[in-house]
C-alpha cells in the first residue's frame, strides 16, 4: 500500500514527521519520498504489502495526532 501524506500548513518540520513514521512503522513501512513547494509538502510512506489496511492507517492517523498535524494533512492511498 501507499500513502501520499499532503500538508498544508504544516507548523513543524517535515523531517519529524518522517522520523515519527519511521519510528511508528518500523520493518511494516518505509517513508520513500518527500517534497515541498508552492506552501504544501508531502511524504511518500511505503506499507509493506500483506499489511492489514485499516491497522496500518489508523497508526499513521495516531502518529499524526501526536505530533498534532493531522488536521493539516490530506491521506492519498493506493494499493
Amino acid at each position: 500500500m501507499f500513502v501520499e501524506i499532503v500538508f498544508v500548513g504544516l507548523l513543524i518540520d517535515r523531517d519529524e514527521v518522517e522520523e515519527a513514521l519511521e519510528a511508528a512503522f518500523e520493518s511494516d513501512g518505509e517513508v520513500t519520498g518527500a517534497g515541498s513547494g508552492m506552501g504544501r509538502c508531502h511524504l511518500d510512506l511505503e506499507i509493506v504489502e500483506g499489511s492489514d489496511t485499516a491497522a496500518a492507517l489508523e497508526r499513521l492517523r495516531t502518529v499524526l495526532s501526536d505530533l498534532g498535524v493531522a488536521s493539516c494533512a490530506t491521506l492519498n492511498v493506493s494499493e
